[in-house]
């Protein structure tokens, strides 16, 4: 089982491409489709399933990984900020199982980003605390010690300022509010990644989600104790990631890891 679609979930856009996972590549070019303006999860099963019929050939039978803006506890989500409110208190994997008629596996997306950071990317190898972050419509975070990933950590939502993070330095809102990289790294980020770098002391940040393409432009002015580096994998690692959680569940049918 080497090759496994992985579907990516986020607010503006749903992206999908079957990955192999002793490459820790894409097989063929993704697809990516707009995420239904009205995001419950009917709609949005409903494109997942255009992604898997898509992929279909490559992937055969094989479940699918599939990330969501959201903690995942037992297969549930616990609340929601960028997708339609009905996804909160659903049991979605039970849900999207039936929807899609195939074994899948829900992981945060952040969580699937730190997963294939640690195979494959920027992370892969490092003895100590590493912090990635994804920018985008929010701001997901993963923590990984010593190889091992911590699920399900929210630290988009910290307090800032009196309000939520993400709220003042998603990516989104350097778009919304039409902030250049110099202004929103200077007055939002360096707030954001100094609060984390005081409350955790990582050894390590690593810089996600589709931002991170522009890493020359806003990377640098960031001035921290603890390096801080962009995600190698870039956009690509939530499909990678959520390709890497689907084998380990179906490799561990019976592992925590699969419920969380």
């Amino acid at each position: 089982m080497s090759i496994i679609l992985g579907i990516d979930v986020g607010g503006s856009g749903i992206k999908g491409a079957p990955v192999d996972l002793e490459e820790g590549d894409f097989v063929t070019k993704r697809l990516r489709i707009s995420t239904p303006e009205k995001s419950t999860p009917k709609n949005v099963a409903a494109v997942m399933a255009e992604i898997i019929e898509e992929f279909k050939d490559q992937i055969g039978d094989s479940p699918v990984g599939i990330t969501i803006p959201a903690p995942v506890v037992h297969g549930r989500i616990p609340f929601i900020a960028n997708l339609d409110q009905k996804w909160a208190g659903l049991e979605a994997d039970k849900f999207l199982e039936d929807e899609l008629g195939r074994p899948i596996t829900l992981v945060n997306d952040a969580d699937a980003a730190g997963l294939a950071e640690v195979h494959f990317g920027a992370a892969k190898g490092h003895p100590g605390l590493v912090i990635m972050t994804t920018l985008g419509t929010g701001i997901g975070t993963a923590i990984i010690y010593r190889g091992v990933l911590i699920p399900n950590a929210e630290l988009g939502h910290i307090e800032m300022n009196g309000g939520d993070a993400e709220k003042q330095a998603a990516s989104s809102i350097k778009d919304k509010e039409g902030l250049s990289y110099k202004k929103w790294a200077e007055e939002r980020l360096q707030q954001y990644y100094s609060t984390l770098e005081m409350l955790f002391s990582p050894d390590l940040f690593v810089v996600g989600g589709g931002v991170s393409s522009d890493w020359e432009e806003f990377g640098p002015l960031l001035k921290l104790k603890t390096e801080i580096i962009p995600a190698k994998l870039r956009n690509r690692a939530g499909i990678i990631g959520a390709a890497i959680a689907a084998k380990d569940a179906a490799e561990h049918p019976d592992a925590l890891a699969k419920k969380n």
